[in-house]
């Protein structure tokens, strides 16, 4: 499985996300420090989840950097990320 597709298994299972967009921008970062020959090592996420209902946006961060410590320790050298709520999305 790719490191793209064991992302968005994992945030879909943990976040039941509304909307999910997993794209690898590595290709930005070719040559750079942290830049894996293949790529799959820099990463964007859109993720709309109601499970963020409530939580600053230090915390959904939080949340999902929880999620993927495993690739954010091994594979993944950055991950940017946008975390809203069903309501923050459609507003």
């Amino acid at each position: 499985m790719s490191v793209a597709e064991t992302i968005r298994k994992k945030i879909e299972e943990r976040l039941e996300p509304a909307r999910l967009e997993v794209k690898d921008e590595s290709h930005l970062h070719a040559g750079h420090a942290g830049a894996r020959e293949g790529g799959e090592s820099h990463f964007r996420l859109l993720i709309v989840s109601d499970r963020f209902e409530g939580l600053s946006r230090v915390a959904r961060q939080r949340i999902v950097n929880d999620i993927l410590r495993e690739e954010l320790a091994g594979p993944v050298h950055a991950l940017a990320m946008k975390t809203l709520t069903r309501g923050e999305a459609e507003a």
